[in-house]
């Protein structure tokens, strides 16, 4: 499997460049949510983030993994059967992602007139 190397260092003492670094992602914060609401398997992941596909929520979990915000417990069993949970450290981005929601939800209307303008296609149904 092919990885991207960033070959610009990054200077991960700014805030927003390490937080970015952990939870930056088109589809972590969902990810994060949906985790955090008790949907732990990347199936079910994918099925609650249709826009997403199974090999991106895969990717991704793998780097929220990798830096410690959620832990993974295979089953030995078949078929194979891996769940997620929030770590400790991982559940400290909920605030965070309390806020983005809660942002989202109060601009969605605009959110959703802008993309229309840009003609992007949108899913919005309120």
């Amino acid at each position: 499997m092919y990885s991207y190397e960033n070959k610009i260092p990054q200077d991960l003492t700014y805030g927003v460049t390490a937080a970015m670094k952990v939870i930056g992602g088109k589809w972590k914060p969902c990810i994060i949510d949906c985790i955090n609401k008790g949907i732990k398997r990347p199936s079910q992941i994918h099925k609650a983030i249709g826009q997403a596909s199974l090999r991106v929520i895969k990717q991704q979990l793998k780097e929220l993994h990798d830096y410690d915000v959620v832990s993974k417990t295979m089953y030995q069993e078949y078929p194979l059967k891996v769940e997620y949970e929030l770590t400790v450290f991982g559940k400290t981005v909920l605030p965070i992602i309390e806020v983005l929601q809660s942002w989202g939800d109060r601009h969605s209307e605009k959110i959703a007139e802008l993309a229309l303008r840009r003609q992007e296609n949108i899913i919005y149904d309120k």
